[in-house]
Formats: C-alpha cells, structure tokens, sequence
C-alpha cells in the first residue's frame, strides 16, 4: 500500500513554467492516489485533466524511457513537467531529463513494498517531499549523510569520503539544477525537516 498526499497549489505555482506537461504513474495496484484532490490541484492551476500523459512504473528506467519516447513531442514542448508518482518514480524520470525541470506534485507518506524500482534510487516516505528543490535528486536517501544544507568538505573529485565509489549527492544536485536553469534552488536555504510528517502510525490512506 502508497499513501501519498497532493503538494500545496502555492509551492507548486513557484516552480512550474508556462508550458506545463503533466505525467501520472498508474503502475502500482497498491497505490492509493488522491486521484480527486489531483483533479481539484490541475483544476486550481488552470491545466487541464484530460491532458495527462499516464505512465506505467515510473520508478522502472526501461519502461520510463519507452514512454518518454512515446510522447517525445508533447514533453519537447513543454517547459516544466509535473509528475503525480512516489519519489521513486520521480527521481527516475528526472534522471533521464537533461535540461528540462521535473516538478513533484505528491508527498510520499508511506511505502509498503514496490512496484518495478531500480535498485539505485529510493524514497525515505518523509512527507515533505524535497525533490522540487534539488533536481529530482533525493538529498536524503543519496547523499550518505543525508545532508539538507549542501555539500559536505570531505567530496572530492565528485566523488564521497565515505566511499570513492559513491558520487556526491550535492554535486549532481548543483549540476542538475545549473542544466535546467534553476541553480537560485541550490542556494535556497533549507528549512529542518518536520520529522511529525513521517508516518508513525498507521493511516487510511486518502
């Protein structure tokens, strides 16, 4: 079961040019999208349901990149992509995407098993999704220190101190986001995670 619950219309209008193409992931049997407040969240930003692009497994990189080339030319005109999915399925679509911004529409609340994930990404179900700001790269579940507020002093040659194996978090994130033209993000400063968003307990999902 996937409990995820719809970003604020006012952090989403921050982050979305015009030009808006929408992608939903409706691969998972267990996931429980909001599918009504997703409805009332296009609605409220003037973009129209009908023009959903779905997807299935997102967080799957070949099926992903067969449906990015499906519909290549609805996402070559477009400007900012806004995705419904988990932050797995975000974080692989956003890594197939040089320049263009990938916009989470959805907090990811809670995961109980997976659809077709790759193994090299993953979701840490905070409940305050912050891929919007770093690219549509977690850094909570890349970066080995799971640091909010930028690189560490111990990266180098793009690599992590805790491994040589291991690429830094923080350099992709500032990379990703100079390719799309968002690097105001990268100096953004972040606020403390609110861990009460984290499920403690079991919920209904929405």
């Amino acid at each position: 079961m996937f409990i995820l619950e719809t970003k604020p219309k006012e952090e989403l209008e921050k982050l979305l040019k015009p030009g808006v193409c929408v992608i939903k992931c409706i691969g998972c049997r267990e996931i429980s999208l909001p599918e009504e407040k997703i409805e009332e969240l296009l609605k409220n930003l003037e973009l129209d349901a009908k023009d959903v692009l779905a997807v299935d497994y997102l967080c799957n990189a070949d099926f992903t990149k067969s449906r990015l080339l499906k519909y290549k030319s609805e996402i070559d005109k477009c400007n900012s992509i806004l995705v419904f999915s988990c932050g797995v399925g975000l974080q692989v679509l956003a890594g197939m995407l040089e320049e263009k911004s990938a916009v989470q529409g959805l907090n990811t609340i809670y995961i109980s098993g997976r659809g077709l994930a790759p193994s090299d990404y993953d979701c840490d179900q905070c409940g305050e999704c912050l891929l919007n700001l770093t690219g549509g790269i977690c850094p909570v579940t890349q970066c080995s220190k799971g640091l909010l507020n930028g690189p560490c002093g111990g990266a180098k040659n793009g690599k992590c101190e805790i491994s040589k194996d291991l690429d830094c978090a923080w350099e992709k994130i500032y990379k990703k986001l100079e390719a799309s033209g968002r690097l105001d993000s990268y100096f953004r400063k972040m606020k403390v995670r609110d861990y009460s968003k984290a499920l403690a307990k079991p919920k209904q999902p929405v």
